[in-house]
Order: C-alpha cells, then structure tokens, then sequence
C-alpha cells in the first residue's frame, strides 16, 4: 500500500493548466451526452436502421454510465484517483474514434456502452482533482469555473450536433472529442502524474458489485424504455422494474454490513451530504425535464425547426458564462444557502414566466424567460456542490462526488422519462375536452368550416385543420401545466436546502 501523501496546492501557470484540462475532459463528456440527441435520425437513416432502434445510441451510453459512475469511488482508491482519470479520458478518445468508424448501428451501441463505461469516472474525478489543486479559501472558486463547463456544454451539444449532421458526417460529432481529449490527457498527465492518490488495495466485494450492476442497468433500461413500451403495460417494464427494485434492495441492505463497500452509502449520515444530494438531484430532474420539453414543444407545436430550437434556447448559457467566475471568486463568503433559495427562486419565476405559451407567440416569449434562468443556472451547481462536499476529507471527495452525480444524473433521466410522459398524457386529456364541443353537427363547427369553405378549403380539410389546432393546443396547454408543477416543485425545495449546516467554504480534497 502506498503511504497516504500531501500535496501542497498548485500555482501559476501549472494550476491554469490543471484547470483548463479537467473543464476539457468534462465538456468532452457532457458535451457528448446531448450532441447525439438530435442525430439520432441521420445515425440512424445512414445506418439502415429505424429511427427507434437509433435511440440505443442514446440508450446504450445512458445505461453503461449509470453503473459505471457510482463506482467511481472504488476503483479510485484502489488504482489512485489521476491514473483512473487519465485511463477514463484516453478511453474516452478511443471509443470516441471507433463510435465515428462504426460500420453499422450493432457495432456502434457497442462502442456507446464502451464509451458509457470509461466515461463514469471522468466528472466525478475532474471535481476531485480540481479541488486538491486549488487552495481551501479557493476551491469556491474551483467549482465555479467547473460548473461553468457543465451548464455550457449541453446547451452548445444540439447546437453543434445539428450543425455537423447537415454539414458533414455524423461520425465527426465523436472525432471532435479526439483532440480535446488528447490535449486533456497530456496536460494531466505533465501536471499531476507525479501528484497520486493514496492506494487501498481492499478487497473487491463482488455481491455488491453485481446487485448494483444488475440493478442500476435495470433501472436506466426501465427509464430509458418506459415511454416507447407505454411503461407498465409491458410485461418487459415490469420485469425490469422488478428485478431493479429486488437488486437494489438488496444492495443497500448487503452494502451497510460490508467492510469494504463498492458504494459507500456512510456518507448519507453528514447532513450536508444528504441535503445536498436531495436537492440537487430534485433541482436537476426538473431541470432537465424542462431542457428535453422546451424544444419538443417548440418543434413539435410553435413551427420551429432543430436549429432554431437550439438557438432560442441558447440564452440560458450566457449569464452562468458571466457570473460563475463572480461566484466562484465571492461565493465562499457568503451562505450557500442563500444563494440556493435565490437559484430556486429565479427558476419557479422562470417556470411561471413559461406557463403563458401560447401558439403563434413572439421569440421574445422563449428567449427571455431562457436567458433570467441562466441567473437560476449560475447559483445551482456551485453553491450545491459546494454544500454536499462541504464536510468531505481526502479520499471520501471522489467517493462523495460519484454518488452525488450518479444521483444527479439519474434523476435528470427520471426527469426527462416523467416529463415526456406527463406532457403526451395531458395532452390527450385536453384533446378529449376539447374535442367535445368540436361535431360534425355543432353549430360552432360548422360555421368554422363554412368560413373556411369560403376561404377555399374543403370540407374535410377544414376539419383536419381543425382537429389539428385541438392538438396543438392540447399539447400547448399540456406543457404550460408542467411548468406550473415545476415552478411549484422549485419553491418547496428552498425548505429542504435549509437543513444544511454551515461552514460550505472549507470544502475537503486533501490527501492528494
């Protein structure tokens, strides 16, 4: 075993240097898990595959990720946290290559779950590191320009991803990664190779291991599935479910008598771990929920095209962009909790701001209430980082930080599964009620079609353009009500964050 070592924090150019190459290998993968979203039909058109089967390419990255992420920890302790680092971003840049060569949509969700599995440790680690770098009365600081590589990112990743589908080969939306990825691994490997983690070679505990495989994996599938499979109507849904809730059962209950935890779940007895993680992973699931919404409804309902969907959705990126680095420098002064309840104020406001959509309103309706939730954005992931690793020490950062993330990601998928569902959902309540008053033999109708009839439309295609409106409508009323819920969700979280016990500013990470 090697001897638990200190490091005192870097300076000058080595720490710019540090810092620039962990944002890259964390825009790398964040940037990677949306640009996909929106090719996934040209992946799958050039591929000769249906559009349903592509989303695997989503799905076979999404599942692989959530159960390589909580074992971030583990191996960290056992291999030394900037090898591991080095090892998942030179993984990254290989599996990126061979997911831009894949000859077919088989060999390409193979590489996706490849990429899924060396990807788990590179967010949770580029926290960890990051913060050994810096010195304590900075690490605010630290976590700011950190959280500004995880807000841009998924907001650039359609963006970009719509641009190289129509201009060049889907394959170069995985080559991008290749330089950056490179660029990150030698500066890390120049700067902190010498700086190693202490190692514990415990013994693996294999039970836990595959209960959270097995459990992890059968939860994403679930999400993941859910909708296509119209949930537990499906024998498939309901089979995943149970062997998810069976395995992961277990594995609480098999980790808490385990000497040498795969997962270590003592870390929910700090109060500020627990707080935070509750709500940055609630924050998060509605969050993300409203990021997948908001350009469905906009494409599917207001007559926008990909692009333009992403462009006025772009604003929410520009003030996190400006303020993360004013946080970061006077943030640690401050009560994070504070800052919290003025996130969650700013995003119930901007979620109220969104339940007035109506059909053929103004740009102006979407871009604005994107752009002030950027201010919502900005005091989000620093301030709530900053409170679950507020009582962390040494190696117990890595270890905190892959199951917060872990929990934050997953619950962004849940988000995302509930949201979809609920928004097609409610929309066939609201095209039922108001389909009612909409007969052949209405008075209303038929004075409707007359006029149309005038204007020289036909009969019957006056009633599709009718039937049409009513979903439009349905399906615009659908989404200004999960905003309403969201907005509702926002504020009874700023109670929950207010459990949390001050000082957040001495943030652990020694050891390294």
């Amino acid at each position: 075993m090697n001897q638990a070592k200190t490091y005192p924090p870097l300076k000058g150019a080595s720490l710019v240097l540090v810092t620039l190459a962990l944002s890259l290998a964390v825009f790398m993968e964040v940037l990677d898990t949306t640009i996909a979203n929106v090719v996934v039909p040209v992946i799958a058109g050039d591929l000769g595959a249906a559009a349903t089967q592509g989303t695997w390419v989503i799905t076979a990255f999404a599942v692989a990720n959530a159960v390589s992420v909580p074992l971030t920890g583990f191996v960290a302790r056992r291999f030394g946290e900037v090898k591991v680092f080095l090892g998942a971003v030179i993984g990254f840049v290989i599996t990126s290559w061979l997911c831009g060569l894949a000859p077919n949509l088989q060999m390409l969700v193979l590489f996706r779950v490849l990429q899924g599995l060396v990807a788990g440790p590179l967010i949770p680690l580029s926290q960890s590191l990051l913060m050994a770098s810096y010195p304590l009365e900075k690490r605010t600081q630290a976590l700011a320009l950190w959280a500004m590589t995880v807000v841009v990112a998924p907001v650039l990743g359609p963006i970009l991803g719509g641009w190289i589908s129509d201009n060049w080969h889907w394959g170069w939306i995985f080559f991008i990664n290749i330089p950056v990825g490179i660029a990150a691994a030698w500066i890390t490997w120049k700067q902190l190779g010498h700086r190693e983690t202490e190692i514990k070679k415990t013994p693996i505990d294999y039970t836990g291991l595959v209960l959270m495989v097995l459990g992890v994996g059968a939860l994403q599938m679930m999400l993941d599935r859910g909708k296509e499979l119209d949930w537990f109507a499906s024998g498939e849904i309901i089979a995943l479910a149970v062997v998810a809730v069976v395995c992961l059962t277990y594995f609480v209950v098999w980790e808490l008598g385990e000497e040498h935890p795969v997962v270590d779940l003592s870390l929910f007895k700090d109060r500020n771990f627990t707080v935070g993680v509750i709500t940055t992973s609630l924050g998060f699931m509605v969050y993300m929920g409203s990021l997948v919404l908001l350009p469905l409804v906009l494409q599917s309902n207001l007559g926008y095209t990909a692009t333009w969907a992403g462009l006025v959705a772009a604003p929410v990126g520009i003030l996190p962009i400006i303020l993360s680095p004013v946080i970061g420098k006077f943030g640690g002064r401050l009560d994070m909790r504070w800052l919290v309840t003025a996130s969650f104020l700013v995003f119930a406001f901007t979620f109220h701001w969104r339940t007035n959509f109506y059909a053929g309103m103004d740009m102006a309706n979407v871009v604005w209430p994107q752009f002030w939730q950027g201010l919502g954005v900005a005091m989000f992931f620093l301030p709530l980082t900053a409170v679950t690793l507020s009582r962390m020490q040494g190696a117990q950062v890595a270890a905190a930080s892959s199951l917060s993330n872990f929990l934050r990601v997953f619950m962004g998928g849940v988000g995302v599964s509930v949201v979809t569902t609920m928004w097609e959902r409610r929309e066939a309540l609201h095209h039922a009620r108001l389909a009612e008053a909409v007969t052949p033999y209405s008075a209303a109708t038929q004075q409707a079609v007359q006029n149309m009839v005038q204007a020289g439309i036909r009969p019957e295609e006056g009633l599709a353009n009718i039937v049409k409106n009513i979903t439009q409508q349905g399906f615009i009323i659908g989404s200004n009500e999960i905003f309403w819920a969201g907005s509702l969700l926002f504020i009874v979280m700023i109670a929950v964050i207010w459990f949390a016990k001050p000082p957040f500013g001495s943030s652990g990470g020694g050891g390294h």
